[in-house]
């Protein structure tokens, strides 16, 4: 690849600080992926879009084995992608005699996958004006999406209804606060035990009024009968509808389906994934046992094996709605939310190195 050496220096500070884990949280993480890429695209010389797709994937393959656990990177990356595709498609149909008809060919490639639509090796003058004004709105709508999720309070929370919900995720607490301008409800948190993220949410929604309870992880199956509907966020959505959640999820979905509670998930339609989770150890990460086990017991565990897991695999029979940026989705439609956002030979990279 031929980067400018400013380039290099910025994305070599990128990596380090994703390998040093300072840049946390899907948001950041997304934002931060967005702009390094945006920054590529306009100061390096690319040819034409073939060029600039095989060392985007490059750059994305390394960015992708810093974090693996960090979909939001790979979701980033595969949206680009798909971006350059559909710009380029878009000013070679202008150049042609009968746009409609090429069009139409094009969308019939699209459906039966048996061929690449172009090798796009063709130059375009304003290829790369048009790809960086579309990656301006993709931006835009990255930033904007707690408020674009947080406008929907008002088909999903009802005045008196008591929620539920579990550890921290500000896509939640941006929607419990924007409703609970408007409506009177209660909101039950649970701890998140060991990490205690939940005492977080509680106490930022205490202070805008909500009548807020915490409770521990213990009483979630005790106090799920009182409760009207569950409503989470998660770190990522998989290919079948499933969730990548923090741990205790699972727990969490599985008691309100025994007490027939809807589980809604908000979240930004960034954290769509095109990968698959069978179960709890497909994608996940493990903490320190020092949360729950003390250093000075050590000497009366020496045949123990303690794990502490990240995060929970929730399949997406648990899941009943998708409260997205873009409206609300079930979990059956997120295969067709995946064709249209991503391309095809943009969807299997991570699956083929696994």
């Amino acid at each position: 690849m031929e980067q400018p050496s400013h380039f290099l220096n910025q994305l070599e500070t990128f990596i380090l600080r994703l390998k040093r884990k300072r840049i946390t949280g899907s948001f950041s993480v997304s934002l931060s992926t967005a702009e390094i890429l945006r920054q590529y695209i306009s100061t390096t010389k690319w040819s034409n879009a073939k060029h600039l797709i095989d060392n985007i994937k490059q750059m994305g393959k390394r960015l992708i084995e810093t974090q693996p656990l960090e979909f939001c990177i790979g979701n980033i990356i595969r949206r680009v992608l798909f971006i350059i595709r559909e710009e380029y498609l878009a000013l070679r149909v202008e150049e042609e005699e009968n746009p409609t008809i090429k069009l139409d060919s094009s969308r019939n490639n699209l459906l039966t996958y048996e061929e690449p639509m172009d090798d796009y090796s063709e130059s375009f003058q304003g290829l790369k004006s048009s790809i960086l004004d579309t990656m301006g709105e993709m931006i835009d709508e990255l930033k904007g999406l707690y408020k674009s999720v947080a406008g929907q309070y008002k088909d999903h929370i009802h005045a008196n209804e008591v929620i539920m919900t579990l550890g921290s995720s500000r896509t939640v607490e941006e929607f419990l606060k924007e409703a609970g301008k408007k409506r009177k409800f209660g909101v039950i948190v649970v701890e998140t035990a060991p990490s205690l993220e939940g005492h977080q949410t509680a106490l930022a929604l205490s202070k805008c009024g909500i009548d807020t309870t915490l409770i521990p992880d213990s009483s979630i199956f005790a106090m799920m009968s009182r409760v009207n509907k569950v409503i989470i966020g998660t770190h990522a959505v998989m290919a079948n509808g499933g969730l990548i959640a923090a741990s205790g999820t699972h727990m969490l979905a599985v008691a309100a389906k025994y007490h027939s509670v809807p589980v809604m998930v908000c979240t930004g339609l960034y954290k769509l994934c095109p990968l698959y989770a069978y179960d709890q150890d497909t994608y996940n990460d493990f903490g320190s046992p020092a949360a729950y086990l003390k250093f000075k017991e050590a000497e009366f565990l020496e045949d123990v094996h303690s794990y502490n897991p990240n995060f929970d695999y929730i399949p997406p029979d648990l899941v009943s709605l998708f409260v997205t940026n873009s409206g609300g989705h079930n979990p059956s439609y997120i295969y067709r939310l995946l064709q249209e956002y991503y391309h095809p030979e943009d969807t299997f990279e991570e699956e083929k190195d696994d």
